[in-house]
């Protein structure tokens, strides 16, 4: 409505000029301000504004016209007459077709007016691009070469350092890059790779200008990705300033001998931090003193949530008490718990937990004062549960909010970023393992979490420089890409990993077992594959789901149903009508919910209901199955060893089916999901790590992966691996982990010729970003300054960010 409003009052002031007794007035409902404008566009207005906006009549009313011309006045008498009566839609579209015949050639005009005044605004805007403005402490301003004009970008009119980049780009960029310049399509950028070499800005000129279908606004394009990236290279300049600022800061600290490393006094006496533990809560403290947040991401099972806990102890030593919030996943609430009672006993902890009537009066206690606690733990899930929940940490003074696995923060765009960022915290701290998951975007979603006031201004242009997908064979600009994200990030993220600072841990083997389809099974995942081929359309949904059902195939035929057919459901459901729960229900109701289930499903269903008993699936066919052959011989082999094996899959049923195997296998289990009850976990996680007679156990990825030490266990098999390796990392460090002792091995189970085969490809893509990112020889590549040496406790403790 406001940007219809204005559109007229600019028609009405360059036609009619401002001095004429005619207002438009908006009452406190509407969100105008008073106006001059000419009457004969109120209608029109409304009928704008209820095509554009959706207004509804109550909010149109307000609109009041004062000394209108004739018609206007006539036409408002009328509605006038019923007073508090809102005329019809069709009445005032009768209204509006009167006054568009009086004025045929309005709009005509208001689009002239309209461009020229668009015009006028690059002119504008073109002078005052013309100063150079250059201050540290103010935003980053790209200079004026790299403004985009009006005039036809000629080879004459561009500085020759500007037509070297643009040369540059055109000639290296991959057509990921190409395709971000505003214009240049997939098929665009494919021609001008075709096109390659540009051997001078001549040729370039030439190639853009002969019919290519190309054209001069892809170089204008260009010019606007290379401000882009200007504005880039002023946060890589800021961040670097600090740190710079931090290095100094340790290097005077370690100098003077202050930086000695003790570990705060509020600790448990009878248990200390270990020397990289020491280095991650100095690490921790210089943030603080430079009023900075960050991310702790050390590699899984180092001890981040032990350096968090002496990191709140070190700052109520230094008298700042609290309240800090602490959000963490649901599995993981009663060991942090747990943790911070036995780490730091005198720091009181609240649990913000329950159902929502216990968290109302929780609520109503902490906000007004009546219940004490320096550190408050509560889940992901209640942090922005309700308006209610969201409500208390927005007005509750945090002066500290640690996010356990943060990488769950890592879209920008989802509701959970959103509530979580209206968290009233001075500062924030995101401990995870894993923070470069997919793409450098995640990457950059985490820092903007951390620090909005630093990164929120450049979102668009991080957003567009990260948001690329990685090649195999990087050009030099998605080289620069992955150099500007270390530079950015080098402040703010510390990461150390195993093989670092615990020389002592013991190794961990990785291996992969291709196991082939039982010959039933390789029989049905080609029929299902011929069939999905041929129904398949193309749409991304439809495509996930092919990608699921085959999955399903290459784990177990019976998460399909194949042994059940209709004559047989057919045949269940009229004997289901003997059951006394279902003598009243409908045969055909019954066969219908039959249909959508798979076949360990039915052969449970079997087990439930007497009447079909006799339909139970056999036990050969339930052990039918490709990888389930080759568990039977390893699991064998390690209980002969004294192993003990942890086992996860990303489905549950699958787990249902594990666990008969187990049972015909008679080997003791127990098993966790993510339908076991918060308050259980820890009982069975210490029910494990205390009884070495329970062979296995069972968890689903998802609610087993995070958060939790079971380091009793020397072997952790994949039964099916994730589409993000990141998640089956984090599963395999449940067990490699301080306090293991023995050699951990970790062993992925994939169907061969399957669609698991292109899951693992596509998971080593993903694990070679990260390594890009954290291999590179930094001191070579001017990432880090020589001081950064300094913060060493021992040759193979080393402390270093990305």
């Amino acid at each position: 409505m406001l940007e219809i409003h204005e559109k007229y009052i600019k028609y009405f002031k360059c036609r009619n000029g401002q001095n004429r007794n005619l207002c438009l007035k908006a009452s406190d409902v509407n969100p105008f301000t008073s106006f001059e404008i000419s009457s004969r566009f109120s209608s029109q207005l409304q009928m704008m504004a209820r095509r554009e906006s959706r207004m509804d009549p109550a909010v149109l009313r307000t609109v009041v016209i004062f000394n209108p011309v004739k018609d206007g006045n006539r036409l408002w008498q009328e509605h006038e007459k019923r007073e508090g009566d809102e005329p019809s839609w069709e009445k005032q579209e009768a209204m509006v077709r009167k006054l568009q015949k009086r004025f045929p050639d309005q709009d005509k005009e208001v689009k002239t007016h309209s461009k020229s005044d668009r015009a006028a605004e690059r002119k504008k805007k073109a002078r005052a691009t013309e100063e150079q403005v250059s201050s540290d402490e103010e935003e980053d301003v790209v200079t004026s070469e790299f403004e985009d004009s009006d005039d036809e970008l000629e080879s004459i009119n561009v500085k020759k350092d500007v037509k070297d980049e643009i040369l540059a780009f055109f000639q290296d960029a991959s057509i990921d890059e190409l395709s971000l310049i505003s214009g240049c399509s997939v098929k665009k950028a494919q021609r001008i790779v075709e096109l390659r070499p540009f051997d001078s800005w001549e040729s370039l000129w030439d190639v853009f200008h002969k019919g290519n279908g190309l054209s001069d606004d892809l170089m204008h394009g260009c010019k606007v990705v290379l401000k882009e990236r200007k504005v880039i290279l002023g946060l890589m300049s800021k961040c670097q300033t600090i740190s710079t600022k931090m290095v100094q800061r340790v290097t005077e600290v370690m100098e003077s001998g202050t930086g000695s490393t003790k570990q705060p006094s509020l600790l448990n006496s009878q248990l200390q931090l270990k020397p990289y533990q020491l280095i991650g809560l100095k690490w921790l403290m210089l943030l603080n003193e430079h009023k900075l947040s960050g991310i702790l991401a050390d590699e899984m099972g180092l001890g981040k949530t032990i350096q968090a806990i002496a990191f709140l102890a070190q700052l109520y030593e230094n008298g700042i008490e609290g309240p800090h919030l602490i959000t963490v996943p649901s599995s993981t609430l009663d060991n942090w718990v747990r943790e911070l009672r036995l780490w730091c006993p005198a720091v009181e902890v609240l649990i913000y937990y329950g159902s929502v009537e216990e968290r109302r009066y929780l609520k109503h206690d902490i906000l007004n004062g009546e219940v004490h606690f320096n550190v408050i733990v509560t889940t992901y899930n209640l942090a922005i549960g309700n308006d209610s929940d969201r409500s208390l940490f927005r007005k509750l003074p945090i002066k500290y909010a640690i996010f356990d696995e943060g990488h769950m923060l890592k879209n920008m765009n989802t509701l959970r970023y959103r509530h979580l960022m209206a968290i009233n915290a001075e500062h924030r701290l995101l401990l995870t393992g894993t923070p470069l998951q997919n793409n450098l975007l995640e990457l950059m979603s985490l820092l903007n979490f951390i620090m909005p006031t630093m990164f929120s201004n450049s979102t668009m242009q991080l957003s567009k420089m990260f948001s690329m997908k990685s090649h195999e064979e990087q050009s030099r600009f998605e080289r620069d890409r992955i150099t500007r994200a270390k530079l950015i990030m080098k402040p703010f993220i510390l990461r150390r990993v195993k093989n670092e600072v615990l020389k002592q841990l013991p190794a961990k083997e990785e291996k992969i077992e291709f196991c082939s389809m039982s010959e039933k099974q390789q029989v049905l995942y080609e029929a299902l594959l011929k069939k999905l081929k041929s129904t398949t359309i193309g749409e991304k949904r439809e495509l996930c789901n092919v990608m699921m059902q085959l999955r399903k195939m290459a784990n177990h035929p019976l998460l399909h149903r194949q042994y059940y057919t209709t004559e047989k459901l057919q045949a269940m459901s009229q004997l289901m009508l003997k059951e006394p729960t279902h003598h009243d229900a409908s045969a055909a109701l019954i066969q219908e919910d039959m249909e959508v289930m798979s076949d360990f499903e039915l052969h449970r269903l079997c087990q439930q209901y007497f009447s079909i008993g006799s339909f139970q699936l056999d036990t050969s066919l339930l052990l039918d199955s490709g990888k389930f052959l080759h568990l039977k011989e390893l699991l064998a082999s390690l209980k002969s060893q004294g192993d003990r094996v942890v086992l996860f899959s990303q489905f549950t049923m699958m787990l249902d089916i594990v666990e008969v195997l187990l049972k015909h296998l008679q080997h003791r289990y127990i098993r966790l999901d993510g339908s076991t009850p918060i308050a259980d976990r820890i009982v069975l996680i210490d029910e494990y790590n205390t009884d070495p007679d329970i062979f296995v156990f069972l968890l689903s990825t998802r609610a087993g992966g995070l958060g939790i030490n079971l380091t009793s266990a020397n072997v952790v098999i994949l039964h099916d691996i994730d589409y993000n390796p990141y998640n089956d990392k984090q599963a395999e460090d449940r067990c490699h982990r301080v306090g293991q002792t023995r050699t951990v091995q970790v062993i992925k189970l994939i169907s061969k010729d399957s669609i698991e085969d292109c899951i693992l490809q596509l998971g080593q893509k993903k694990l070679k970003l990260e390594q890009d990112m954290t291999t590179i020889d930094l001191v070579k590549n001017n990432l880090l300054c020589p001081a950064d040496g300094i913060l060493k406790t021992s040759k193979c403790e080393s402390f270093h960010v990305w």
